[in-house]
C-alpha cells in the first residue's frame, strides 16, 4: 500500500487556485524531496497532505482520504516540522517536546516516566541537553527549530513531512539533522521534505518532485531531475551539472 496517493490533486485557496493536477505516488521507505521556487506551492503541498486544508480529486493517505482521516489517528502515523511556528504563550523546552507525546496519551491523562525520557533523549539528539528548563523565547531561531525536531521525534510516527527544517540551522547541525533523518529513512520509515538547496536533496532524497506556478514540472531521481536546464528554467540561473564518481551531484552556479 502507497503512504500517499494523489491523482489531479487540486487546492484552492480563497479565490486563488495554488495547486493545480498534481498526479504522484509516494511508497513507504522513501525519502521525497519537493522543490521549487518561493511561491510554487511546496508549503501548501506540505500542508495538505497533512490535512490541514481542503482539497480537490484524489488524495490518499495510507489507502483512506486524506480528508476521512480522524485527527488523533492521523497523528500516531504523521508527524509535520513546519517552515515557521508561533506559540500562544511561552513554553518550557521540555514542556514543548512532550506535546509531540499527546497522540499517544490517554484523555486528561498525564504524561509518564517513560514520556518525559524520550522527550530528554530526543533533545540530545538536536544538541540540546541542558535545555529542559529554557524557555522557548529565549532560543535563537536554530535552537527553536531544533526543539521542534525533537517534538516531532517523540511523535514516534513513521511519516515525517518536513518543511525546510534546515531554515533556521548552521551547516553542523543541517547535516547531523538530514544524517538522522537518513537513518530513520533507513529504517522503513517515510519522509517528504521541501528543500531550498538543490544540492543537498540531491544527497538525500531517493526521489524529487519539482514544482512550479502550483505545478508538477518534473519529477524522479535527482539525477533525472536536476539538470542544467531545469535548473535555468524553473530557478532561473544557470549552472553546470556534473555526476561525480560516488553517484551524487556536483551543480555549480553561473554568474551569467
Amino acid at each position: 500500500m502507497s503512504v500517499y496517493l494523489a491523482n489531479q490533486l487540486s487546492v484552492s485557496v480563497g479565490d486563488k487556485k495554488i495547486l493545480r493536477d498534481l498526479t504522484f505516488k509516494i511508497d513507504p521507505g522513501e525519502w521525497i524531496g519537493v522543490l521549487g521556487p518561493n511561491g510554487s506551492g511546496k508549503s501548501t503541498l506540505l500542508r495538505t497532505l497533512s490535512g490541514a486544508l481542503s482539497y480537490y480529486q484524489q488524495l490518499d493517505f495510507l489507502g483512506t482520504p486524506v480528508k476521512d482521516w480522524e485527527t488523533g489517528n492521523r497523528a500516531r502515523k504523521l508527524a509535520f516540522v513546519r517552515q515557521s511556528h508561533s506559540l500562544s504563550f511561552d513554553f518550557k523546552v521540555i514542556d514543548l517536546v512532550l506535546l509531540g507525546r499527546t497522540p499517544h496519551t490517554r484523555l486528561f491523562s498525564t504524561y509518564q516516566k517513560k514520556d518525559v525520557e524520550l522527550s530528554v533523549a530526543a533533545l540530545a539528539d538536536v544538541d540540546l541537553s541542558g535545555f529542559e528548563d529554557r524557555n522557548v523565547s529565549s532560543l535563537s531561531g536554530g535552537e527553536s527549530q531544533r526543539v521542534f525536531l525533537a517534538q516531532a521525534m517523540v511523535q514516534d510516527t513513521s511519516i515525517l513531512l518536513l518543511d525546510e527544517p534546515t531554515n533556521h540551522l548552521d551547516v553542523h547541525h543541517q547535516f547531523r539533522f538530514l544524517n538522522r533523518i537518513r537513518a530513520f529513512v533507513d529504517g522503513g520509515n517515510t519522509v517528504i521534505g521541501a528543500f531550498h538547496d538543490l544540492e543537498m536533496a540531491s544527497l538525500f532524497c531517493h526521489r524529487l518532485i519539482v514544482l512550479s506556478e502550483g505545478e508538477i514540472v518534473s519529477q524522479g531521481t535527482p539525477s533525472d531531475v536536476i539538470t542544467a536546464e531545469l535548473i535555468e528554467n524553473i530557478f532561473n540561473i544557470r549552472a553546470d551539472v556534473n555526476i561525480r564518481d560516488d553517484g551524487t551531484l556536483n551543480i555549480r552556479y553561473l554568474n551569467s
